[in-house]
């Protein structure tokens, strides 16, 4: 007697995709991708709020999803807060111009987020800042913010030597990842607030994403804080104001992507392909009617039993963290001294 719990494929058989009780999570750290996975019209009902809209003439999309209630941090799978998302697609281009215009429209989001975060600051002390680039110094796709960090500048240091006391106190710190220190970088974080006490901390990760698209093009901003590792399925203790004791925006670009989830898209056109033409009308049937989770659950019940759980970045990605290093740094530089 054949289980029913699976189907034959050819010679081979494959367990039935999971129901919506067990299904594979799609992997990703992007609000926008989570709600682009919710039917449209749901936002009031399960306390979420989505606007976007682009900056004319700069080639600039903007999209801002607001989490307001736990019923609707449930349905994102993520906390409550606000998630910017500026989506230039033209960002992988050496144009100096084009990557000052994206680091001004950063600039006036960061400036949003902190005066929210901010707003019960005493206004007679310099601002103080925190600056943390997390991530991996020598592994490319991970080492966005310590090379942001280097890009900063920071004032900390020459306080003392300056004439105008009201210009922010900028101090900064790349903690390694545990494989490298040990620690959790939440543990690191905590014993340098409790020295400089700053206001807020900025944040700077790497972070995955669903599409392909978004690789070095998505610069993603909360004022939820941040989870280092979670893009890659590693659970560490989250950079938040709860850990803390401060604030914490985060400032984040994928830069990759899981390789089921490419493959998810390539077999999406496939399908698609054999159902347009008579021949092969049918051929395709069985991918076709499963939704997006049960197809990603398919695809890596044949992938990674061959390959792992593996993740794809683009191949020109040291030219592309260069470059937004360079970009998200001086956003940083633009909120806090203009």
């Amino acid at each position: 007697m054949k289980n029913s719990s699976s189907r034959s494929v050819g010679k081979r058989r494959f367990r039935q995709p999971p129901t919506d009780d067990t299904r594979f999570e799609i992997r990703t750290d992007l609000a926008l991708e989570e709600k682009e996975k919710n039917p449209e019209g749901e936002e009031n009902v399960r306390g979420i709020s989505f606007r976007e809209w682009d900056e004319s003439g700069k080639g600039i999309h903007l999209t801002e999803v607001v989490i307001k209630s736990e019923e609707g941090a449930k349905a994102m799978g993520k906390p409550v807060g606000a998630y910017i998302t500026l989506e230039a697609g033209n960002m992988g281009w050496k144009d100096e111009a084009y990557h000052e215009e994206v680091s001004e429209e950063l600039a006036v989001q960061i400036r949003r987020l902190l005066k929210n975060l901010l707003k019960n600051r005493d206004k007679d002390q310099p601002l103080q800042i925190l600056a943390v680039g997390l991530g991996n110094s020598y592994v490319t796709p991970d080492s966005l913010g310590p090379r942001t960090l280097n890009n900063l500048q920071m004032t900390r240091h020459l306080r003392q030597q300056e004439k105008n006391e009201n210009l922010p106190i900028i101090s900064g710190i790349v903690p390694g990842v545990m494989a490298q220190t040990g620690m959790e970088t939440a543990e690191i974080l905590k014993g340098i607030i409790k020295e400089t006490a700053p206001h807020v901390v900025i944040a700077v990760d790497a972070l995955a994403a669903r599409s392909v698209k978004r690789l070095g093009t998505t610069i993603q901003l909360t004022d939820t804080g941040i989870h280092p590792g979670s893009g890659v399925g590693n659970h560490r203790h989250g950079l938040t104001e709860e850990n803390l004791g401060v604030p914490v925006l985060a400032i984040g670009v994928p830069t990759v992507v899981g390789a089921a989830a490419i493959v998810q898209d390539t077999i999406r056109a496939v399908v698609k392909a054999l159902e347009s033409d008579p021949k092969t009308e049918g051929a395709g049937e069985f991918i076709g009617a499963l939704d997006p989770d049960q197809q990603y659950a398919f695809i890596r019940e044949l992938l990674e039993p061959e390959f792992g759980a593996f993740y794809v970045t683009p191949p020109d990605i040291d030219e592309t963290i260069k470059t937004l290093s360079f970009t998200i740094s001086e956003g940083i530089h633009k909120a806090l001294f203009n």
